[in-house]
């Protein structure tokens, strides 16, 4: 428990207010996903009204949880260990608010224009030039910040966690940037500078490393601080640890292009990215070993506490999720899984077991710190924990099972040469799934609101802890 020096020494009220809002858009994420599943099973619940269509609020879906609920556990967790590790406040407090207000600002910019149409039609980068600029403003001032204040750092080692913020926020810099690079032609309206297949590379170049370096790189950095604290035991190898950071920043910026096989992408360029896919296996099952063997000796620690439980099934989802990505960039593979519902298992497994949980239990940690106060009910962390994982089974099985039908009937053919199922046909074959997948984001909520309400119940009515 932070003390009254550290109470003072620190800026801990800008990660409450980071913390706080990213549980509220967790729920607002997951609420928006129900939704789209929902819509998917049951066409009639588009209602023919063009602003709740699917197409329009599946963009809202995905900046929602990614950049608002990612990004404000990001920015809120960063800023917290950063001060913690390098025992000094914040470099500038005004600099720390701006990038809240101004975060939230997109955010709230996404929610405006997204519904209403306003789009470049690219997968996590669908807002506009105006919107674009300001994020990257804010997303250089937090970088500006968390930088300086390791500058004025007091201890001379930096530890792990800080390094792997640190790739985050420059390479995300130099993706955002590129990517966006348009000429504009009205106030949301404009056109790439990149046309045909090096737009197509440009995009996935950047996809693919948005979720590397934002969605793994920048939650690896939380999970070397918060797994050791939450243990209460020291990381099992530091030089793993090392090895894990390089071997990610620079395996990671080459495999984008396997997200393009079969298409007028040069071969070349799709078999080197799924040729470097494989080798990322290696430091990622040694990024997600260490942090399990970080328990070595105490995993009687996981038949109590409720907060560690999350950060390790994290890691046991990021394992996972990192061994059938580079499985899935195998040409054999990926001519069956490609454009399935496959990919959109993998993808949450990734999102929802490795992202959510393991920020899940950052903040629940963070929480009785932050307050100084005990979290108002152990029971509901737990429930909380069993119906988010039983939610994400439901969901990526069925998923996986969606999309090795739909793959399997794609590509059947009769002796005569003709495809025996129609596109139609395949559609309504997945009609189950899409329920079993709905109810699976239905518990996923669930587990939200019960986060939500154990957060405000902490803050406004648990015991102060001395």
């Amino acid at each position: 428990m932070e003390g009254t020096h550290e109470k003072e020494s620190y800026n801990f009220e800008i990660v409450q207010w980071f913390s706080v809002a990213a549980v509220i858009y967790l729920v607002v994420g997951a609420l928006l996903g129900v939704i789209i599943a929902s819509q998917l099973s049951w066409p009639a619940l588009n209602l023919d009204i063009p602003y709740l269509t699917f197409g329009r609020l599946r963009p809202l879906h995905t900046n929602a949880v990614i950049f608002a609920f990612g990004g404000c556990t990001l920015m809120g967790a960063s800023f917290y260990i950063v001060q913690r590790t390098c025992s000094v406040r914040l470099w500038s407090d005004k600099l720390a608010w701006f990038t809240f207000i101004g975060w939230n600002l997109v955010i709230v910019s996404a929610v405006i224009t997204l519904p209403l149409g306003f789009t470049q039609g690219k997968e996590y980068a669908e807002l506009e030039w105006p919107i674009d600029i300001a994020i990257a403003l804010v997303w250089v001032a937090y970088a500006f910040n968390f930088i300086m204040t390791i500058v004025k750092r007091r201890n001379s080692h930096i530890y792990v966690a800080n390094w792997f913020f640190i790739a985050m926020m420059v390479m995300i810099t130099y993706l955002h940037v590129v990517n966006s690079l348009a000429i504009p032609v009205e106030l949301f309206k404009s056109y790439s500078i990149f046309s045909g297949v090096h737009d197509a590379m440009i995009q996935w170049w950047y996809g693919h490393n948005a979720v590397g370096f934002l969605l793994t790189a920048g939650f690896l950095g939380i999970m070397y601080y918060f797994v050791p604290k939450q243990s209460d035991r020291p990381i099992y190898s530091y030089r793993l640890s090392v090895l894990h950071f390089w071997a990610l920043v620079f395996g990671y910026v080459w495999i984008g292009g396997h997200h393009l096989l079969y298409t007028a992408l040069p071969d070349w360029v799709g078999s080197l990215g799924a040729i470097i896919s494989i080798g990322m296996i290696i430091p990622s099952w040694g990024g997600a070993v260490n942090g399990m063997m970080t328990l070595s000796g105490a995993w009687d620690k996981l038949r109590t506490d409720y907060v560690l439980r999350f950060l390790i099934v994290s890691l046991a989802f990021y394992a996972m999720s990192t061994f059938e990505g580079p499985m899935m960039s195998l040409r054999t593979v990926n001519s069956l899984s490609h454009y399935t519902d496959w990919t959109i298992g993998h993808v949450h497994s990734g999102a929802l077991g490795w992202v959510v949980m393991v920020s899940t239990g950052a903040i629940y940690h963070m929480l009785s710190r932050l307050w100084n106060k005990q979290i108002y009910s152990a029971r509901l962390v737990n429930f909380h924990f069993w119906i988010h994982t039983i939610g994400i089974v439901i969901y990526i099985c069925a998923m996986w099972v969606s999309g090795i039908m739909q793959g399997l009937m794609w590509r059947t053919y009769d002796e005569y040469g003709n495809l025996v199922y129609t596109f139609a046909e395949s559609v309504a074959a997945m009609h189950p799934y899409y329920v079993l997948r709905t109810l699976g984001g239905v518990l996923v909520l669930a587990g939200a609101l019960v986060m939500l309400y154990n957060t405000v119940m902490t803050i406004n009515k648990s015991k102060a802890v001395a």
